[in-house]
């Protein structure tokens, strides 16, 4: 359809007015389009065409309001690096509306356009770094099958922000099934805000799990429901070696996506400790901590949802989180070690893996690549690591293993290779591509966008992004406001 055609909703204003604030987009100076995602578009039933026109640029920079919007940002409290803070709210996000598709509601929302209620002293913008970085990554999450928010479009404009210096300011045009946080709970149970949180929590499970409207004790299994999807989350982001960076309550989705995208790393060398956020100085939210942080998030969920439900009998959901989350992370690193099915011992085998590869400092995406390709000579493996002997070690027991394999040499490959990428977005990467852009050179942004979305392709004309991170850019931290 055209842009003029389309007709936004806006379920979430059903709710009571205190989970959210009317408020309208403050265009950017100087918009113009950086890149549009076609895929996204199809989603939403809008036709390609329209991605090229300035009416869509406009659409994007907030300065064009199609029939239905009635802007508005949502209200949320949240634990932030394990310390409530009782209001807190899109302070940079603003939803437009919603468009039904086949699938359900997905819903708009423009990240940067601008100051709302809940800014506190902020300015309600967000930066052409910050931008690019969240642009890419939600979609190569979803290229690697990882729930995720999505983003229609990205732009770029004149209007300068200031950040300990001065940039650009941008504009990303993010979609999600669902925008409610953890915290958005926890806002009105810590405040006793009683019937809007009733009512918010019939919302999430219209909105997230309507295969649950009407059961009677439909408010335990939305809890538990959010557990499995939750542990999954973890499992996923553990086996891909993504480290979120800033886990906080409001940035956790009711609906088990990965939203938010800050201070993100995928892994250069395997480091269990590693802690991409240079503001975690304690390390709450390293690489390693990521599951735990999962149930204490949820526990805080727990206590936010006990009006409405009983504890003790969310405590038992909680519970089963620990088993969900084993389970299937020694599902996917199973299949990410090509093994027909999971053996007990076979978690020794990943035990010992992991540890080489921390000892070894290994890069932990090249190192699955090249194993996705192992035939018994070791040679291109050896080459992974450091030293050869812990290498050695560790492939004499997997050869091994590989014994109990019925499948063959060439099968066992072909499914490595379609569970093991050749390319996650590295933040030096990223930062080669925000460079670049910075000049108004949208090439890499291009470049690295293709490899987003199949992670799993050779790619040849990219081939040295697929190599190891260069030493100079390894486990670098980076801000909130990345």
């Amino acid at each position: 359809m055209k842009l003029k055609e389309l007709h936004l909703n806006s379920p979430y204003l059903s709710l009571p007015s205190l989970c959210y604030d009317r408020v309208k987009p403050t265009p950017l100076l100087g918009a113009y389009l950086i890149h549009a995602n076609s895929d996204v578009a199809k989603m939403l039933q809008i036709d390609k065409e329209e991605l090229d026109t300035e009416h869509f640029t406009a659409f994007v920079n907030g300065a064009l309001a199609v029939e239905g919007s009635d802007p508005f940002a949502m209200c949320y409290a949240g634990h932030q690096f394990g310390y409530f803070v009782e209001r807190l709210g899109d302070g940079r996000a603003i939803n437009i509306g919603s468009v039904a598709t086949p699938q359900g509601f997905l819903h708009l929302q423009l990240k940067g356009a601008g100051q709302t209620k809940y800014s506190r002293d902020g300015d309600g913008r967000a930066v052409l770094r910050s931008s690019i970085r969240e642009y890419l990554m939600s979609e190569a999450m979803h290229g690697l099958g990882i729930a995720t928010t999505r983003a229609l479009a990205l732009v770029g404009s004149e209007h300068s922000v200031y950040r300990g210096e001065w940039e650009k300011g941008a504009i990303v045009l993010r979609v999600s099934p669902s925008w409610v946080r953890f915290g958005t709970f926890e806002y009105f149970a810590h405040h006793k805000k009683y019937k809007e949180l009733e009512a918010l929590v019939e919302y999430a499970i219209t909105e997230s799990y309507p295969h649950l409207v009407g059961k009677s004790n439909a408010y335990l299994l939305f809890f538990a429901e959010v557990v499995s999807k939750t542990a999954m989350l973890m499992a996923q982001w553990q086996a891909v070696g993504f480290s979120h960076g800033v886990m906080n309550t409001d940035n956790m989705s009711i609906h088990g996506l990965t939203i938010d995208y800050g201070p993100y790393a995928f892994l250069d060398e395997y480091d269990f400790r590693y802690i991409c956020n240079h503001t975690d100085t304690h390390g709450r939210y390293s690489f390693g901590s990521q599951p735990a942080i999962g149930e204490w998030n949820l526990r805080a969920l727990m206590k936010a949802l006990s009006p409405m439900a009983s504890e003790a009998s969310m405590q038992d959901a909680l519970m089963a989180y620990g088993k969900l989350y084993t389970e299937h992370y020694l599902y996917l690193m199973g299949k990410k070690l090509g093994l027909d099915k999971l053996e007990p011992n076979d978690i020794e085998l990943i035990r010992h893996l992991l540890g080489m590869m921390q000892g070894l400092r290994t890069d932990y995406t090249l190192f699955f690549r090249t194993l996705s390709r192992y035939d018994g000579d070791r040679k291109a493996l050896l080459g992974v690591g450091l030293y050869h002997q812990p290498m050695h070690d560790w492939l004499d027991v997997y050869d091994e293993r590989l014994k109990k394999n019925e499948t063959t040499t060439e099968q066992r490959h072909a499914k490595m290779l379609k569970v093991n990428p050749k390319f996650v977005l590295k933040n030096y990467m990223l930062q080669e591509a925000i460079d670049a852009a910075k000049t108004k050179d949208f090439s890499l942004v291009n470049q690295l966008f293709k490899i987003a979305q199949n992670p799993y392709d050779e790619h040849f004309e990219y081939e040295r992004w697929a190599g190891a991170t260069p030493d100079a850019f390894k486990n670098k931290k980076l801000s909130c406001s990345s």
